[in-house]
């Protein structure tokens, strides 16, 4: 009668999770992912965004399978600070290691905005074993420090853009708009911080005096800066044809709302982090067309030839009711939660080690295009998605629209200057 009474007991407890088996996966320990970086600034907290859209649906289906039982993904974040003014990069890695020791999670996802903060970071992620997908800080001195010791600095991948690939495509789109329209005449702007120096450097150095372009000049503004005529100025009067700009602070976008106002003939064609999004042609009264801008990775822009980023925007959009607006980071960091759950489940383990080994391995179609990664544990990129990784270039257009224009595998048009800026006869 004991035995009866056990057995029907036990059958009650069951029946829900035989009649729904995913069920176990909730009532399994979660595996927590820590996300820590700049919540206060756009790119952090779509990136976030992204992550918990990720987690929501991985879980939806039951969760990872870790060996033979199904885990749910948790998220923990916090707020390092690390790209706000003034804010020393010593209080942005005890963010990470308070996270860390705190919270205890499997890895870390987005991570720094701060190259800076990346570099320094490495130590304290190398020190906890902890793998860590970042999908900001473009810095490839992380790559460096991998190569030269790959054991200690093993933990640390980047999914998103890196200065080499962006300076790539950059190069590739100011390649177009001088066999297109005759340019050769440059003035760089940009915000004072390792990633945007490096990169304006770089293109400086590597690509416009090494390709026939003349530099007219080259000036750095401190995050919050919001007055940029004098270099707007000299640049009309000295007769730039391109405008190259680097920006992720806020505060940028003053400098678009003075090149219209002082009708300044050169195009602008770089990255200004407030032109990304969709909702800057309300922000900035329509007053932005002609403006060429860089998205970091497909999936933050939709596309119309690769259907895999176009599906990624707009169910962002569908879940949240509002767009992305960053150029940078949400894409990458969303996938970084996939490339997160097939690692653990091909390691079968949440060992850091096995994880890292399986991460390396990582080779699948996702929505900035193709994902593998280098030996610096960069993911790679190039020109067309179907084979690699892939950021892009827009325009607004004149009716407020924005166009994708390079590379040639994802354009959407032709480049169209703004009337007050001519072609080089």
């Amino acid at each position: 009668m004991k035995k009866k009474l056990f057995l029907s007991i036990l059958l009650l407890f069951l029946t829900p999770f035989i009649a729904f088996p995913g069920s176990f996966a909730l009532a399994a320990e979660p595996i927590v992912i820590g996300v820590p970086t700049s919540l206060g600034f756009l790119e952090g907290k779509e990136s976030l965004k992204a992550v918990e859209m990720a987690v929501d649906e991985i879980n939806a289906k039951g969760g990872v399978m870790v060996g033979t039982v199904k885990r749910p993904f948790k998220i923990e974040s916090i707020d390092i600070r690390d790209a706000a003014p003034g804010v020393p990069v010593p209080e942005a890695l005890l963010g990470i290691e308070k996270i860390i020791l705190e919270k205890k999670p499997v890895a870390l996802v987005v991570g720094p905005f701060r190259s800076e903060a990346l570099l320094a970071g490495m130590d304290i992620i190398a020190k906890y074993k902890m793998p860590m997908l970042g999908t900001i800080a473009m810095t490839p001195g992380s790559e460096a420090k991998i190569k030269k010791d790959p054991e200690k600095y093993k933990y640390v991948f980047r999914v998103s853009l890196n200065v080499i690939y962006w300076a790539k495509l950059l190069g590739g789109t100011m390649a177009s708009l001088k066999n297109q329209f005759g340019f050769n005449k440059v003035y760089l702007m940009n915000q004072d911080i390792l990633w945007a120096r490096g990169t304006a450097n770089a293109m400086k150095n590597r690509f416009f005096l090494k390709t026939g372009w003349e530099v007219l000049g080259h000036d750095q503004y401190p995050t919050g800066s919001s007055d940029f005529s004098s270099a707007l100025m000299k640049a009309k009067s000295k007769g730039a044809g391109v405008l190259f700009t680097c920006f992720d602070m806020p505060e940028s976008g003053v400098l678009v709302k003075q090149w219209k106002s002082m009708k300044v003939p050169a195009l602008i064609a770089g990255f200004i982090s407030p032109m990304a999004g969709e909702v800057a042609w309300k922000t900035f009264d329509g007053k932005i067309g002609g403006l060429m801008n860089a998205i970091f990775e497909i999936g933050n822009i939709p596309s119309e030839y690769y259907a895999p980023a176009k599906r990624f925007y707009d169910s962002y959009e569908k879940r949240y009711g509002k767009a992305i607006q960053s150029g940078h980071g949400p894409a990458p960091s969303y996938e970084s939660v996939y490339i997160l759950k097939e690692a653990i489940e091909r390691a079968g383990s949440l060992d850091p080690d096995a994880i890292v080994a399986a991460i390396e391995k990582t080779d699948k179609m996702g929505v900035m295009g193709r994902i593998k990664f280098d030996e610096g544990h960069q993911v790679i990129y190039g020109n067309n998605p179907g084979q690699t990784a892939t950021g892009c270039f827009f325009q607004w257009t004149k009716d407020g629209k924005r166009k994708i224009v390079y590379p040639k595998t994802l354009a959407e048009g032709e480049i169209v200057l703004p009337p007050w800026v001519k072609k080089v006869k």
